[in-house]
């Protein structure tokens, strides 16, 4: 019987094509990346993007017609890794975790994703959104916001569906204004603003959930008779 001919080299050129053309499409990206941060989105231009990847403009438009296309492609990558960020970060809490901790874990993983991609920023509220980047982060948008609610109904059992919603938002509203001001810095000052984000959400969400998830387990005093 005739060996198998699956990895014959007429089947491995093929291969070797593409593998090279994903490379040479991580390349395209991570330059734009690097460009979109830089300059924002509105500002970019393909010849930019082309000479931070140290390729030719025809080398790009092999795979990309236009920046917007670029965005697109980057931006859908960064949404679905985000997904599985959002997934850790806003897993339910167990009841015995201090409200503190909690918070400081959930804002932990949504900032180092940010800080290692600081494009998701810069192109998901930029002043111009590429195509259909718009929708596609308004449904992240609702999906992270639904997240939220779940959690803080398991915090807040009585509160109506319109408290929690709201209460989401709020939490959503200075996540996104607190992210601004880390990724505007570096080294110690971006570590003390992510304290501080940490630190408002904290004191936001503590009178609402009261004593069912305290700061600290405190021992309580005995009194002398």
């Amino acid at each position: 019987m005739p060996d198998n001919q699956d990895d014959s080299p007429a089947k491995e050129q093929p291969r070797r094509r593409q593998a090279r053309g994903e490379r040479r499409m991580t390349q395209l990206l991570e330059a734009a990346a690097s460009v979109f941060t830089t300059t924002g989105y509105t500002a970019a231009s393909t010849n930019a993007i082309a000479r931070e990847a140290g390729v030719s403009p025809g080398t790009l438009y092999q795979f990309f017609p236009n920046k917007e296309a670029i965005a697109i492609e980057l931006g859908d990558r960064l949404m679905h890794e985000m997904r599985d960020t959002y997934g850790e970060a806003l897993a339910p809490i167990d009841p015995a975790t201090p409200l503190e901790e909690a918070v400081g874990a959930a804002v932990d993983r949504f900032t180092d994703f940010n800080t290692q991609h600081p494009v998701f920023f810069a192109l998901m509220h930029g002043p111009d959104i590429p195509g259909r980047i718009t929708e596609e982060h308004d449904a992240l948008h609702a999906t992270l916001a639904g997240r939220v609610e779940a959690l803080l109904s398991a915090l807040l059992p009585d509160a109506s569906a319109a408290d929690l919603a709201r209460t989401a938002q709020v939490c959503l509203g200075l996540y996104k204004a607190g992210l601004e001001l880390i990724l505007a810095h570096e080294g110690a000052e971006r570590e003390a603003y992510t304290q501080e984000l940490k630190n408002v959400l904290f004191r936001y969400l503590e009178p609402l959930v009261g004593h069912r998830m305290a700061r600290t387990t405190r021992p309580t005093k005995t009194r002398t008779p």
